[in-house]
């Protein structure tokens, strides 16, 4: 494997402009991955990570990275309810971003700031929102913080494309 595709997999190698795709190959019939950082979401690359990365070889699956309740410009609400409807609708922008809909997302994973059982039903109302009746796998992990001051909310995504 080289060396930029072990880095890559380590999560040391993201820079990337909004809206360009490339592609890291190990060798011609091996792994592939695509970063894709959708228009409509802030550019990622300032804090080291990319919105997705769609990884092919068999089954393509993308991995979409944390969405926080940040809008386009990077600003977070202080409520929990607006920042979970906010990450929502960026993962449905970062779905878009890699060719997905919301039925093809296998597995979410969200962190939750400070969690107690009052904010279950509105991280029910939006995961049924965005699922319907095709709830996928689901972790909610509570946190102490998260990356940005003001963070309470984060959800990621795997989904499988093919």
């Amino acid at each position: 494997m080289s060396r930029a595709i072990k880095h890559l997999l380590t999560g040391g190698l993201i820079i990337m402009t909004m809206g360009v795709q490339t592609a890291a190959t190990a060798n011609e019939n091996d792994l592939k991955l695509t970063i894709v950082n959708p228009k409509g979401l802030y550019n990622p690359a300032p804090n080291g990570y990319s919105h997705a990365v769609i990884a092919s070889g068999g089954n393509r699956i993308a991995y979409i990275a944390g969405q926080g309740g940040e809008d386009s410009t990077g600003t977070l609400s202080p409520d929990f309810a607006v920042q979970v409807e906010q990450a929502y609708a960026n993962l449905r922008t970062a779905l878009e971003g890699v060719g997905a809909k919301p039925n093809q997302v296998i597995k979410l994973t969200v962190l939750v700031v400070d969690h107690d059982q009052s904010k279950l039903g509105v991280l029910t109302k939006h995961v049924k929102e965005t699922f319907g009746e095709a709830l996928p796998a689901q972790t909610l992990i509570p946190v102490p913080r998260l990356a940005l001051d003001g963070m309470l909310f984060e959800v990621e995504a795997v989904v499988v494309l093919d």
